[in-house]
């Protein structure tokens, strides 16, 4: 992968929250020449290191949480239309 795809992971993978973190360190524990360094300040890994398998997997994890996202994003924009509907439809009758 090039510097920039990996630059874009990073960052995305900075965004997430504390238990996404917990399973991209699960997805690189499955493999045992990864090198994770940890301080107080937390997990640090050189991207341009991992073997490829690796950056795919994590990659593939991050992409299904934003489809997750964007799906529950959706289906919540959705459900506030209908209750928006539903409500003043049913104030105006009254």
């Amino acid at each position: 992968m090039t510097m920039a795809t990996l630059e874009e992971l990073k960052s995305k993978i900075e965004n997430l929250n504390k238990q996404h973190h917990i399973e991209v360190l699960k997805i690189l524990k499955k493999n045992n020449g990864v090198t994770l360094n940890e301080n107080k300040s937390g997990v640090y890994v050189n991207l341009s290191l991992l073997p490829e398998q690796s950056i795919t997997d994590i990659f593939n994890y991050v992409k299904y949480i934003e489809e997750q996202e964007a799906a529950l994003s959706s289906l919540e924009t959705q459900k506030l239309d209908f209750k928006n509907t539903f409500f003043n439809e049913k104030e105006s009758k009254e």
